[in-house]
């Protein structure tokens, strides 16, 4: 079966691990979903992620972050949807809870918070909202 949205099944793999307590959670492998993990582990929202390979495919493994046993992320929702993408311009890159979240965008450097895409000067893809 195919996959129309791996970004939202990322996103919806962390949301239940985190509501059931699990520790991590295991999806199959691509890049966009490496880069999407990259910038939330650089931001402090999940512990640390890896690759493994059975010879077949790879799996990414993603250590969910708590404190005081309540999850890091209480929100994480999809932006921009393979039915209606969105893209903003620098400027017009939001902000979420006034700065204590973070948008994570695809740039044409790469993806990238909403806070180094300004600062780099960069719009593109909203892809997802974390706070």
């Amino acid at each position: 079966m195919s996959m129309t949205d791996p970004i939202a099944d990322l996103l919806t793999r962390i949301r239940n691990g985190q509501s059931s307590g699990k520790t991590h959670v295991s999806l199959a492998s691509s890049g966009i979903k490496e880069s999407v993990l990259e910038v939330l582990k650089s931001e402090g929202y999940v512990v640390d992620y890896r690759k493994e390979s059975d010879g077949v495919k790879d799996t990414l493994i993603v250590e969910l972050k708590y404190h005081s046993g309540a999850p890091v992320i209480e929100n994480i929702q999809r932006v921009s949807k393979p039915g209606c993408r969105v893209y903003r311009g620098k400027d017009d890159l939001p902000t979420v809870m006034g700065g204590l979240g973070v948008a994570i965008v695809s740039t044409s450097r790469g993806v990238m918070s909403d806070r180094r895409a300004r600062a780099e000067g960069h719009g593109g893809e909203v892809l997802c909202v974390v706070s």
